[in-house]
C-alpha cells in the first residue's frame, strides 16, 4: 500500500491535542486495511520523525438520518503513535 494512502488525516479533538500531545503521542485516521507495521513507516517517512508504537482501534459507523431513513456511515481505524522524546509534528502553522 502506497504511504500516502495508509495517513489519512490527522484526528483534531481537545483530547488527542491537549490530553496526548503532552504524552508525545499523536492521533491519525489510518485506512482500515493497513496493519501497525506500516502505519509506523508512514508516519516516520512523511513526518521524519521515530515512532517507539503504535495503537489501533477500530471504530463502529454512527447511525445518522438521512433523506429516506437512517444511514449507517462506514467503519473507521484510528492510529495513536508514540514519538521519540524531543520529536514533534506540528499541525497548525506557529503552534
Amino acid at each position: 500500500m502506497e504511504t500516502y494512502h495508509i495517513i489519512r488525516r490527522p484526528v483534531i479533538t481537545e483530547k488527542s491535542n491537549f490530553g496526548k500531545m503532552n504524552q508525545n503521542k499523536v492521533t491519525f485516521e489510518v485506512d482500515p486495511k493497513s496493519n501497525k507495521s506500516e502505519i509506523k513507516k508512514a508516519i516516520e517517512s512523511i513526518f521524519k520523525v521515530k515512532v517507539l508504537k503504535v495503537t489501533t482501534t477500530t471504530l463502529p459507523g454512527k447511525n445518522r438520518r438521512g433523506g429516506t431513513g437512517m444511514v449507517q456511515e462506514s467503519r473507521w481505524k484510528k492510529a495513536t503513535a508514540t514519538l521519540k522524546q524531543g520529536d514533534t509534528i506540528e499541525f497548525f502553522e506557529g503552534a
